[in-house]
């Protein structure tokens, strides 16, 4: 089994250190041959940065494979749901226990995530050298 996600995609703009890539994501039950019939298939356009990729040669319009591992994947759905639930049940369950006002644990759990993704928001850089896609 591979240890790589991979999408076909098309060059859509290069800039500096950046390639912009549009790939075509699909459920498993897009390809299906009754997928026009049946209202669960669907797919949806995504535009996929590729930081560092100066060594490729590449034109706008060119047909490419961008490639992610799945560690990868699993540490940014780490860091974008998992971690933010954890803060975010933790501080409502603090509050409830505190205060025992269900509505004041809500409100604070909600915005127990705003510093969290203000957080995110500020290593961003770093954070994209670390979760990247490459071109294969």
């Amino acid at each position: 089994m591979s240890n790589k996600i991979k999408h076909s995609g098309v060059v859509e703009k290069i800039m500096d250190d950046c390639i912009q890539v549009r790939i075509v994501q699909t459920s498993a039950c897009a390809a299906c041959k009754v997928a026009g019939y049946c209202n669960a298939s669907e797919s949806k356009e995504k535009l996929i940065d590729v930081y560092h990729a100066g060594s490729h040669r590449l034109n706008v319009g060119d047909a490419v494979t961008v490639t992610a591992s799945t560690q990868v994947a699993a540490h940014a759905l780490l860091l974008g749901f998992g971690l933010p639930f954890i803060v975010m049940v933790t501080v409502l369950v603090v509050v409830l226990q505190t205060t025992g006002s269900e509505g004041r644990a809500a409100l604070s759990g909600l915005l127990a995530l705003v510093p969290y993704y203000a957080v995110l928001y500020l290593f961003r850089n770093r954070l994209r050298d670390k979760l990247s896609f490459s071109i294969e």
